[in-house]
């Protein structure tokens, strides 16, 4: 039976259990997670935090992170300015980044989410306003919605993956993990 582990990522950890070529040490997988032969099922950049899966079943792992498989990835990102409904249109209909058109995204305007605090925190401007946005995508391009929300003039500042498929990150810590059930 395949073993699905699902993981708070925190920040500044990478997606992956070494870092050999690194001059100076990084945080990986293994300084949270001491399960032999699992392997994420996808990547969360070094500088996102939130739910990262793996598994044990090569299939299960070719599934959960295939494009072709269309998977949605549901993010919850801290935006600077201040975006309206109207704003985020682009990102609905597909926004053209220096790989091509993305495809369409669901998109919402939400109120700051109840999340852990991020260490460090995010830098705080106050004559810069920020808010809260909620974004399903189905690819999973690299650093894809950083680079999604800077294309419509709204860079991210903080993003958290909050759910993959029908699995989410709610009630894990940040560094721990459960078994999926």
């Amino acid at each position: 039976m395949a073993r699905l582990i699902l993981f708070n990522k925190p920040f500044d950890v990478l997606s992956q259990f070494t870092d050999t070529k690194s001059p100076s040490p990084r945080a990986t997988l293994s300084d949270y997670i001491d399960v032999p032969k699992v392997y994420p099922a996808g990547r969360l950049d070094r500088d996102s935090e939130g739910l990262l899966l793996l598994t044990d079943d090569g299939r299960l792992q070719a599934r959960i992170s295939s494009p072709k498989s269309r998977t949605p990835k549901t993010y919850l990102a801290q935006v600077e300015g201040a975006p309206t409904d109207a704003d985020l249109d682009p990102l609905r209909k597909g926004v053209t980044l220096k790989d091509g058109l993305t495809r369409p995204a669901e998109v919402h305007l939400i109120d700051p989410p109840d999340l852990w605090e991020r260490d460090p925190p995010v830098r705080y401007r106050k004559s810069v306003p920020d808010r809260w946005i909620e974004i399903t995508i189905t690819e999973g391009r690299n650093r894809q919605v950083r680079r999604m929300t800077a294309a419509v003039g709204f860079p991210t500042l903080r993003l958290v993956r909050w759910r993959v498929g029908d699995w989410s990150v709610e009630g894990i810590a940040p560094g721990t993990w459960r078994d999926a059930r």
